[in-house]
């Protein structure tokens, strides 16, 4: 009978991008049992809207995690707007959903690259971020930040984007297509790659929606779901597109449903420039907030939950954010076990996991 051990997984790891901490409970090279543990770099974000006012917690807000900055802006100016009864401007709304799918693209090349290092395929992984830094660039022009864009506020956007600019961006995005295929055929085709991720960290469909799993963990397990498709935020009503959805549940299917968003976006933006209609990008918001409301974005890693309650002043009551990797951390301690010692690393990164976000 194989002897148990116990095994500190993390925070510090030469192939995890995020302080995560797991205790694996191993027997042999079999792990039995996984125990995660968070709170090292919990930074009291909710609690600054007691001495930040709505307008300067938009800042705040963006910075919980640098790759979903603008996801989380818009969130937290959704559940503001939402609670003071502002309506923002048609523009508006299509601008955040561009600059949203665009943060999308960002973050899944980010995810890819890292996955690409997490097996030990450095080439790989540059090329990865060095198509991304393109879409950094796109960003850059046009809000003036790479990382941190704080370009959403609430009531609209803080600047527009000129039509000539959109046109631009659309080239740039069907100029970098060819790219992005050779990138990520890499991913779906090679043998090497295939056979670290094919059957490995196979999560069913029914343990996918018992553990609550949200974003391409999900999708990844066959579960129909994707907020953008069933919530009011932004204007993807006007944009037709379906959920992208694998059903095989291992690290080559969650793997495929960001390799395919990642085209999906590209498309979304195409079709909302192609749509987007002149007018204002914003309007003055004054007052105090005085209700409370709640909203669901779909952020590159799954749904995310932003709550706003006003206080009758310009200060929020509460505010409260719930972001995907603390949703699909049940799920990848379900992965887990039973999965080889080895296999450890990428069925972590196939949460895309984001302690940033989680601890807030």
């Amino acid at each position: 009978m194989a002897k148990k051990t116990i095994i500190p997984f993390g925070p510090q790891h030469p192939v995890l991008p995020e302080p995560i901490h797991l205790d694996l409970v191993v027997e042999d090279e079999t792990v039995v049992e996984a125990i995660p543990s968070i709170g090292f770099i919990h930074r009291g974000l909710e609690k600054l809207v007691e001495t930040k006012d709505y307008n300067q917690m938009a800042y705040v807000i963006e910075r919980i995690c640098g790759i979903c900055s603008f996801g989380h802006g818009w969130g937290y100016c959704a559940a503001v707007e939402g609670a003071m009864d502002v309506k923002v401007p048609e523009r508006a709304e299509y601008l955040r959903t561009i600059l949203h799918e665009l943060s999308r693209v960002h973050s899944h090349l980010l995810w890819l690259g890292l996955l690409a290092d997490g097996f030990g395929f450095e080439s790989l992984f540059m090329h990865c971020w060095r198509v991304r830094e393109t879409i950094l660039d796109i960003l850059e022009k046009t809000t003036g930040g790479r990382v941190i864009f704080s370009i959403c506020k609430p009531g609209g956007m803080r600047k527009d984007i000129d039509d000539e600019m959109l046109k631009e961006i659309v080239e740039i995005l069907n100029g970098l297509k060819p790219e992005i295929e050779e990138v990520t055929r890499v991913f779906l085709d090679d043998t090497s790659v295939k056979s670290r991720m094919c059957g490995v960290g196979v999560l069913t469909k029914e343990e996918a929606e018992d553990l609550c799993a949200v974003g391409p963990v999900a999708r990844g397990s066959g579960v129909y779901q994707d907020i953008r498709m069933v919530n009011s935020h932004g204007v993807y009503d006007k944009l037709d597109f379906e959920p992208c959805i694998e059903t095989d549940g291992d690290c080559y299917a969650r793997c495929k449903v960001r390799i395919r968003e990642i085209f999906q976006s590209i498309d979304l933006i195409t079709k909302a420039i192609g749509k987007i209609p002149e007018g204002p990008v914003s309007v003055d918001v004054k007052g105090n907030v005085e209700g409370e409301f709640a909203t669901r974005m779909e952020q590159p890693r799954g749904e995310a939950f932003y709550y706003a309650k006003g206080a009758g002043s310009k200060f929020l009551k509460r505010m409260r954010v719930r972001t995907p990797t603390n949703m699909n951390i049940p799920a990848l301690v379900k992965t887990l076990q039973g999965c080889d010692l080895a296999d450890v690393p990428i069925l972590v990164l196939t949460i895309d996991p984001c302690i940033s976000c989680t601890e807030r």
